[in-house]
């Protein structure tokens, strides 16, 4: 599976939504995006790429695409 498939479904497990309301999603604009489903998120993405994401990230995580920019810094080397 790609990066971009892994990530995707990281997002659809966490919030049991469907691939095309993926787009433009940001932090509490599903009712499933709160502070429990932000950490269910997480969880999500570093199983997914065998990563431990900083803290620092964790918290700017606020949208889809934001996701993709953090996941694509260097320290973390997801390529999409």
């Amino acid at each position: 599976m790609s990066n971009l498939g892994k990530y995707n479904l990281a997002f659809m497990n966490a919030f049991e939504i469907s691939e095309d309301q993926l787009t433009g999603l940001k932090y509490q604009d599903i009712e499933a995006w709160d502070s429990v489903g932000h950490m269910q998120l997480v969880a999500e993405l570093e199983d997914a790429f065998d990563i431990m994401m900083d803290t620092d990230d964790i918290i700017d995580l606020s949208s889809y695409e934001k996701g993709q920019k953090i996941l694509s810094k260097e320290e973390y080397g997801v390529e999409f």
